[in-house]
């Protein structure tokens, strides 16, 4: 007896896609954004993206199960965990004391991710509210190259650090999602 799920998806035109191109909110036709900043932006919006499509679709407790022992990783802890380096993130932009850690102490975002619908409602309240700081600090520096912080960080290496933060735990989500009920695709 196997208990993993079939692997499927709802994707017809290419089947190893996670939807169809007219279906994927992602848009990824046409000519891309001009310019640098507009580009970086681009690429994170379609991150956020996939991990809330990777997400879709399932209940408290499927989003709060764990891959495989011993690791703790969840679709519900990504979403904790990113709410919380998104806050991390804006420490980095400011030179003042940093905020508190949204869950507590490390890895709490993924140890405190379990299967209860207000945990799931909050995280994605986390996380949005989270990005939303995030990306209005990062507004007050529109010049890639400048420096912030106190560690002194460029502007553009911190929005390639978030997209790499968020390709990293897409992938993750890939694969979480498959255990889950064995959708797959891109």
């Amino acid at each position: 007896m196997d208990d993993r799920p079939a692997r499927w998806s709802t994707a017809t035109t290419f089947p190893d896609m996670w939807v169809d191109p007219d279906d994927d909110p992602r848009d990824t036709q046409g000519p891309g954004p001009e310019g640098e900043s507009a580009t970086l932006r681009d690429f994170l919006t379609g991150y956020r993206l996939t991990l809330r499509m990777k997400c879709e679709g399932l209940d408290a407790e499927q989003l709060a199960r764990r891959s495989v022992p011993p690791s703790t990783m969840s679709l519900l802890g990504l979403v904790r965990h990113l709410a919380e380096v998104e806050r991390d993130w804006r420490n980095w932009i400011t030179d003042g004391d940093p905020l508190p850690r949204l869950y507590g102490e490390k890895d709490a975002d993924f140890h405190g991710a379990l299967a209860e619908q207000a945990l799931v409602d909050a995280a994605f309240s986390d996380l949005e509210r989270e990005q939303s700081a995030t990306d209005a600090a990062l507004a007050e520096h529109p010049d890639l190259s400048e420096r912030v912080g106190d560690e002194r960080i460029a502007v553009r290496e911190l929005m390639v650090h978030r997209i790499e933060e968020y390709a990293r735990h897409c992938g993750h989500a890939d694969l979480l999602r498959e255990r889950v009920d064995g959708r797959v695709g891109q």
